[in-house]
């Protein structure tokens, strides 16, 4: 498909276009290689984003355990656009955590690789078939649970982040998993400033912060979440794990760097970044 923005390096892909940038990040990611450069012309709108992340999803060898939602700054937002972006979970991506194990994550040596300290929802119901609009307090009604976590925020691109939105919708919206800590009692008592969160790598202070720091809060995240996958024909359905956004910040990290996200009372979560490459090799031989 020609586009007058294609000189600009930006597009409109079609479905082949679609599929071949799907077929080198997920090759990518399987390897556990890195990347120099996007693999084609970078989508022009999410839209078109999202077309290259769901040819990703059918490509994939694992199920969706849930997805992460991630914060679009105001200056990279499409006119009258989402302020939020959602990418996939999967479920071998998924690592429990407990306050005395150290949990071993890829990194993708070359690529981008952060920690962020989050809240997660899981669902205890389907969404309904065909409804594509949530108020926060609709979404609030599916929720079973809240726990606290660490998104493995990752890709075999080092400039996703530097790229904008549609790039890192393109690619699973730059996650590589989640480490789900324990459940969070009686969430629904805690006003969001008391759910509060210091992140450490290999023992500095990177960031604190709380659930009064996302954007509208937990509730407007996770509304946004089931109206956008609903949206991309991909309903939220019970046990769905929902990553709300980084309380702490976006905390870059590499092979070899311990992390810790400490929530006081709520528990602990400590981890280790090693290089993806191996954990590919042990996946695909297995």
């Amino acid at each position: 498909m020609n586009d007058s923005s294609s000189e600009a390096g930006i597009h409109m892909p079609d479905a082949g276009a679609a599929a071949a940038i799907a077929k080198v990040f997920v090759r990518a990611r399987r390897e556990g290689e890195a990347l120099g450069a996007f693999p084609g012309a970078i989508p022009a709108t999410l839209e078109n984003a999202y077309r290259c992340q769901d040819q990703a999803i059918r490509d994939w060898p694992d199920t969706i355990a849930g997805w992460k939602v991630g914060y679009i700054a105001p200056a990279q937002r499409e006119a009258g656009g989402d302020e939020r972006l959602v990418g996939p979970v999967f479920t071998r991506n998924v690592r429990h955590a407990d306050t005395h194990s150290v949990v071993e994550f890829p990194v993708f040596a070359g690529g981008f690789a952060a920690v962020e300290a989050e809240f997660v929802f899981r669902l205890g119901a389907d969404a309904p078939a065909g409804k594509t609009h949530w108020s926060d307090d609709e979404a609030a009604a599916l929720v079973a649970e809240l726990h606290i976590g660490i998104e493995t925020a990752g890709s075999p691109l080092a400039t996703i982040n530097a790229l904008g939105p549609c790039v890192v919708v393109s690619d699973f919206g730059n996650n590589a998993g989640l480490i789900l800590g324990p459940r969070i009692t009686d969430w629904r008592s805690f006003p969001e400033f008391a759910l509060a969160c210091v992140t450490f790598v290999d023992g500095r202070r990177v960031g604190e912060g709380s659930a009064a720091a996302v954007a509208g809060g937990l509730r407007a995240s996770l509304a946004f979440a089931l109206s956008r996958c609903a949206r991309n024909g991909r309903a939220l359905r019970a046990g769905d794990l929902v990553t709300t956004g980084a309380v702490t910040g976006i905390h870059e990290i590499t092979s070899g760097q311990d992390a810790l996200a400490d929530f006081g009372a709520l528990g602990t979560i400590r981890c280790r970044a090693v290089e993806a490459r191996a954990f590919a090799h042990a996946r695909n031989g297995a």
